[in-house]
């Protein structure tokens, strides 16, 4: 006889038992009980992947099981906030053992990295769907919100040292057929694709520093536009100061634009900052160990306007990621 529902939790997804830092109960109750320091506010936020909406059916499961928290861990940074724990929903057609210990051990890997106790959850059959809830810290009044941007603040945007902005949407049109890579160029953009990192040091250095962040998960503008929205302000971009990978930049430039400006699944923060805290944003990005490229201004008003590196402005129409038209 295959694995039960609760034999399969016990073996694959109950390695954070007992007690830790913020987390008064462990996995094994009705409910977790998270307890937050003296001063400080909890975090939260969920993201759902869905088989082929989020993923491919040929997907690493270690590589899924790293990307469906790191896209909530992605939201934690973005308001400059500590993971704590997390707890996980998973929808399953069949038990297969091996799929089910890559999952979990891509899981682990990247919640042991960032001290967030997988806490509780469930699990039913069903079609492939993992939901995430992530839990976090942040003191009191301090997260970074999307409201806080300001007229002449700069527009920064995070990325791996060395590369940049768009290859996991390079990756997608791999897929799509639309285009060809050689092996190893097609792994590395798959690879930003699969297994995204989210900048949590980063998050944490920028409070207090930056104005206002999201992190980009629908497409650079189109994640930038909801932040605009909120803080009721308008920016100029300039796309050929986006920051690309080699892999990217060998491209043509529609392509380059179509992938840097509306590509999605990046997970990189972009934020604004007073002209004032360059150099400590500077530094804060050396100290997470990732870099970051100033790629804009706000201005006033409502206006999204792209340019060239001349400044010569761009009216070509780019559109973000909907989960309910795309």
């Amino acid at each position: 006889m295959g694995l039960g529902e609760f034999d399969l939790i016990a073996r694959y997804f109950s390695r954070h038992r007992g007690t830790s830092e913020g987390v008064a109960v462990g996995p094994g109750d009705d409910c977790a009980v998270l307890a937050t320091r003296p001063g400080m506010q909890l975090a939260v936020s969920t993201d759902m992947l869905v088989e082929g909406r989020h993923f491919l059916p040929t997907v690493d499961p270690a590589r899924l099981g790293h990307k469906a928290l790191a896209v909530n861990l992605s939201d934690l940074a973005a308001c400059g906030a500590r993971p704590l724990a997390c707890v996980l929903a998973l929808s399953l057609p069949r038990v297969d053992e091996a799929w089910l210990e890559g999952l979990s051990s891509g899981l682990y890997a990247l919640a042991d990295a960032h001290g967030c106790r997988l806490v509780g959850g469930d699990t039913t059959a069903g079609p492939l769907n993992l939901s995430i809830t992530v839990f976090g810290e942040v003191p009191a009044g301090g997260a970074i919100l999307r409201s806080g941007a300001q007229p002449g603040d700069d527009v920064w945007v995070s990325h791996a040292i060395g590369g940049g902005v768009g290859d996991a949407r390079l990756a997608l049109e791999v897929f799509r057929g639309r285009i060809a890579l050689p092996g190893e160029a097609l792994e590395r953009v798959r690879r930003a694709m699969e297994c995204p990192e989210p900048r949590v040091a980063l998050g944490l250095a920028l409070r207090g520093v930056a104005s206002a962040a999201i992190d980009v998960s629908d497409g650079l503008l189109g994640d930038l536009s909801h932040l605009l929205r909120r803080s009721g302000v308008g920016v100029v971009i300039d796309a050929d100061a986006i920051p690309r990978s080699a892999d990217l930049a060998a491209q043509p430039a529609p392509l380059q634009r179509l992938c840097t400006l509306s590509g999605g699944d990046d997970y990189e923060l972009v934020f604004t900052a007073p002209p004032a805290n360059r150099d400590v944003v500077l530094a804060a990005a050396r100290g997470a160990g990732v870099a970051v490229t100033r790629i804009g201004r706000v201005e006033a008003g409502a206006a999204l306007q792209v340019t060239d590196g001349s400044g010569r402005r761009l009216d070509d129409a780019w559109t973000s990621f909907d989960h309910f038209r795309d």
